[in-house]
């Protein structure tokens, strides 16, 4: 006989009773989807695993700390059986069915009256995928429609939901796949897309043909006039009633002026979003196998900017006291200003042998580092050819580093 479809439908369980027999690793994996509907859950189980109890703090969920007793399920809308005693599974399905209680089964699929589709949820859309018994093959149908969903190849550009006004979204370190979900999706989405130079390039090829696409670094020169156009720029283009992405390198707050186009956002009445990104100070460093903390060999790391040297009057940082930290120092657009801060270092009581690394084009595939100490970075650097943009580590991190490195 040919096993018969099985009709899906959302079941509504806000505020109504649900039970779950049984407190090991299946209830945990259902128990935090079950939460998410606001259904009032009674989890009954002799013991629970750590995680689940780590979840009792949510007031929908209630630990009956026993096995299951006849009646158990009354005034129940829906049953989860998650033990791994087959009689008891029985004895609780038994009772679902007398009660017409929906019942799914973790052990005998064939003898529930329900049954737990792959689901995953992006934005207001929830996906949910049944395989014929096949659990791995629902994950994966599920994982590649959410895929398709977050990175906008599928009804991005229809989408009913979209929201006009700025996203100011970080790129990350520059290797595309380093974009959050949640940035690519809106790239999909742009009716605009301003971008810096540092900003991951190949993503800029999959935007769609009518999509407006402004260079940042061909607008007015001169660092205030060209900030003022992107201000500017990214106003006008909301107040259309467009969907107007700002890609940035790394992080939109780290060193990239992404909160002066918040301001400019924000005095014009326009709707902003910022879309944090991964920050190069951190992200470049691990791939280059440098871990910027570890334990035993520092508590702290700061990075610190280096477009302007030591003792200039637009200078903000107090380099006298970076010098007497012991944790690891993250410059970055330090490269051309580099001698004029490792001799600053030096002089106000950082070591010269202190070990130091500089990477170039991080994440991509032209990555390239060198390593070195304090006194020598520098040199090192335009003897290789190292140039900007690069980023350059200080701190005994770099040592350490050749543990792992092949």
């Amino acid at each position: 006989m040919t096993e018969q479809a099985p009709y899906l439908s959302g079941l509504v369980l806000t505020g109504r009773r649900v039970v779950v027999v049984g407190g090991g690793g299946v209830a945990q994996r259902r128990l935090p989807r079950l939460l998410e509907t606001g259904a009032q859950i009674d989890l009954i189980s002799p013991a629970i695993t750590p995680t689940i109890e780590g979840l009792l703090t949510n007031p929908d969920l209630r630990w009956v700390e026993r096995g299951y007793a006849p009646g158990d399920l009354e005034g129940a809308w829906y049953v989860v059986v998650a033990t791994d005693d087959a009689a008891v599974n029985d004895q609780v399905s038994a009772e679902a069915e007398e009660r017409r209680i929906f019942c799914v089964r973790s052990d005998d699929r064939a003898r529930a009256t329900a049954w737990t589709p792959a689901s995953g949820q992006h934005d207001h859309v929830t996906i949910g995928v049944l395989g014929g018994g096949d659990h791995r093959r629902s994950a994966a149908v599920r994982d590649a429609i959410l895929e398709e969903l977050r990175t906008g190849a599928l009804g991005a550009r229809d989408s009913l939901d979209k929201k006009p006004g700025v996203y100011l979204v970080g790129g990350g370190p520059g290797d595309p796949d380093l974009i959050t979900v949640r940035g690519r999706r809106l790239l999909a989405e742009a009716d605009v897309v301003v971008a810096d130079r540092l900003a991951p390039q190949p993503l800029l090829e999959e935007l769609h043909s009518d999509v407006e696409l402004i260079d940042a670094a061909k607008l007015p020169r001169g660092r205030s006039a060209q900030q003022e156009e992107i201000n500017r720029i990214l106003v006008d283009r909301a107040q259309q009633g467009k969907v107007v992405v700002r890609l940035k390198g790394g992080d939109p707050y780290v060193f990239g002026r992404g909160f002066e186009e918040a301001i400019a956002c924000a005095e014009a009445g326009v709707p902003w979003t910022v879309v944090p990104g991964i920050t190069s100070s951190i992200s470049v460093p691990a791939v280059s196998g440098i871990p910027v903390t570890h334990r035993g060999v520092t508590h702290e790391f700061t990075v610190v900017s280096g477009h302007i040297p030591p003792g200039h009057p637009d200078s903000l940082i107090n380099w006298p006291a970076l010098a007497q930290l012991q944790g690891t120092l993250v410059l970055l657009m330090a490269v051309e200003n580099l001698p004029k801060i490792t001799e600053t270092l030096i002089r106000h009581g950082r070591s010269a042998a202190t070990p130091a690394a500089a990477i170039a084009d991080g994440t991509l595939p032209g990555q390239r580092m060198i390593t070195s100490d304090l006194a020598g970075i520098a040199t090192a650097m335009s003897t290789e050819g190292i140039g900007a943009p690069a980023i350059v580590v200080i701190g005994n991190v770099v040592e350490i580093a050749k543990l792992v490195r092949q």
